[in-house]
């Protein structure tokens, strides 16, 4: 994420209208926005595989499965974000054409560059959505996934997830090997 050159204070109707328009996605912090670099052959490989594990396993229910051009607004005025992919259960995104505001669960593969940030700044935004009950952390350089999940006292706890271990998201209940996230990818040696 880099911000963007130009880049002076909007309003979230004023970004959500300039983005319409521009070549890149740009993600939108109070008021300024920052240009989405690319990512890894091998992010997003994990990011495809994930979601879709997950489109298979929600099909025929409510739930829906996006990957990273759907941007989650954290508020209908912000902080908006492009998890590497999102869920949502939530009846009130059904029609949502701009970005999705109920997520259940939000995905980011981590990239070097990124992940202070992913782990601190953007978790503390993501806890604000209420619907949010897993937040997951891919590693894209090893076999390593930590699931931050909120409990029944609305306390975010860590359940990692190394090599052989089998990943369960209880939001939408789907059990999975965590080799299935790793198919196909080759880490940088």
């Amino acid at each position: 994420m880099i911000a963007s050159p130009d880049s002076k204070y909007m309003t979230p109707q004023e970004y959500l209208e300039w983005e319409e328009h521009q070549d890149i996605k740009y993600e939108y912090i109070n008021g300024e926005v920052f240009a989405m670099t690319g990512g890894t052959i091998p992010h997003t490989s994990i990011a495809l595989n994930l979601a879709s594990a997950l489109k298979s396993h929600l099909r025929g229910g409510s739930c829906r499965a996006f990957m990273a051009d759907a941007k989650v607004g954290v508020t209908e005025n912000g902080p908006f974000h492009y998890p590497d992919v999102v869920v949502s259960c939530d009846e009130r995104d059904r029609q949502a054409i701009k970005f999705i505001q109920y997520p259940c669960l939000i995905v980011e593969v981590l990239s070097p560059s990124t992940e202070a940030y992913d782990r601190g700044g953007k978790f503390m935004q993501y806890r604000r959505i209420q619907t949010l009950q897993e937040y997951v952390l891919i590693d894209a350089e090893k076999i390593s996934l930590d699931c931050f999940r909120i409990n029944d006292k609305g306390i975010w706890e860590l359940h990692p997830y190394e090599e052989g271990d089998e990943v369960h998201l209880t939001s939408v209940d789907f059990h999975f090997p965590i080799s299935l996230v790793y198919e196909d990818v080759q880490f940088p040696i």
